[in-house]
């Protein structure tokens, strides 16, 4: 349970909760959560084990099923969310695919944004398909009738990301959360870019937030992990999925994670300050083609993500003039931007999707969404930002 010590009786902001909930202190009378590294817990007697194991009574039995660092991670992000429960896993994908397998059978279908991640991608059009489940794919600027017409009588799932990876389309969510309740269908979001602090889909009537707890909520790059919230009910038949197939997030990444989101409304308020203050410099610039980030006035969908979204993001993206060379020679050309594939750390990264994070789409498929070979994603870090400003200066004008 958690820790209610430090808790006055009034109301507390949600980024307050995500500092004060902690596990019960123990005998040290510890001020930080400790570590729990064990496999097991140990049973009081044989009737508690066997109370614990029909699920007649809640407690700790092996570090797959629960444990209390990642107990307490799974609360903190549901506070955050407005959900009523969720589950930790050990990385984002495994979250994405668990959000879907656990619910799925063999002859559904899902609808899906065609903006997504790569790997969510390969989901839909790789390894769903071999277990007889099929998807369809609609525009993130589709109007709700051609959503719609697009649900099937097998249709079960909407599964969307807004903003998309790497191309940031945004999706109406209060639309989807219509249809999803008109329809009966389970509607599925996968908030990573956003995080609960900037944006919550259960507020638009999603059932399941998906994150990849290594992207922002982690914020130093250090573990991976990943997070579903939604209803207790939803989350109950994913638990059984998790126990019995075991994509459980260890004790270690857990409680990193929970004490990242002790800053993350901090650092969000650092990632979008600095990251409008890059698009809005470069927008024009003479050597690119395009700057996109949802709180610029030009972006296609600045009226939505002011609508449903606190800020802007942590994620600008570029096109650089002269396409796949010019693309090479602006990431060789990078001194303090890290050129990796992650994003949302403290560090300012940048990352070329046409090569890496969606090398596996065609090139029509990466054509439909906007992935064009120039195109650069800069995930804008907490460093100063006209230091960061400067950087992608000298290498737009190295690279030309």
């Amino acid at each position: 349970m958690p820790d209610q010590s430090d808790r006055p009786s009034r109301t507390l902001h949600p980024e307050t909760l995500a500092i004060r909930t902690q596990t019960a202190r123990g005998a040290e009378r510890e001020h930080s959560t400790p570590l729990f590294l064990t496999s097991s817990f140990v049973f009081d007697d044989a009737e508690q084990a066997r109370a614990l194991f029909t699920e007649e009574i809640a407690g700790n039995i092996y570090s797959r099923y629960s444990n209390p660092n990642t107990d307490e991670f799974v609360r903190k992000m549901s506070l955050l969310e407005g959900a009523e429960d969720g589950i930790a896993f050990a990385s984002g994908m495994a979250a994405v695919f668990g959000s879907m397998a656990a619910f799925l059978r063999s002859g559904d279908h899902v609808v899906a944004s065609r903006a997504l991640f790569g790997s969510t991608h390969q989901l839909f059009t790789k390894l769903f398909p071999r277990w007889g489940i099929t998807s369809s794919y609609v525009d993130a600027d589709a109007s709700a009738d051609v959503w719609a017409s697009a649900v099937l009588p097998n249709t079960k799932m909407l599964f969307v990301e807004t903003p998309s990876n790497p191309g940031l389309a945004l999706i109406d969510l209060e639309m989807l959360g219509t249809l999803a309740a008109d329809q009966k269908l389970m509607l599925v979001v996968d908030n990573c870019f956003t995080t609960p602090i900037l944006q919550q889909p259960i507020k638009w009537g999603a059932h399941l937030v998906v994150h990849s707890a290594t992207k922002f909520i982690d914020g130093q790059g250090r573990v991976l992990g990943g997070v579903v919230v939604g209803s207790a009910e939803l989350v109950s038949e994913l638990r059984f999925f998790i126990r019995h197939t075991g994509p459980a997030m260890s004790p270690f990444n857990a409680w990193v994670l929970s004490k990242s989101l002790e800053t993350l409304s901090v650092r969000m308020d650092r990632h979008c300050d600095n990251a409008l203050a890059v698009a809005t410099h470069f927008e024009g610039h003479a050597a690119l083609d395009f700057v996109r980030y949802p709180f610029l006035e030009s972006h296609p969908d600045h009226a939505l993500a002011r609508k449903q979204m606190s800020a802007g993001g942590g994620i600008v993206v570029l096109e650089v003039k002269g396409g796949l060379e010019r693309a090479r020679r602006f990431l060789d050309a990078v001194e303090l931007l890290s050129h990796t594939p992650n994003l949302g750390d403290v560090r300012s990264i940048v990352t070329h999707p046409t090569s890496t994070t969606h090398s596996k789409l065609s090139e029509a498929e990466r054509v439909q969404v906007g992935i064009v070979p120039g195109l650069i994603r800069v995930s804008v870090g907490l460093e100063h930002r006209d230091d960061i400003i400067a950087d992608i200066e000298q290498a737009l004008e190295r690279s030309a």
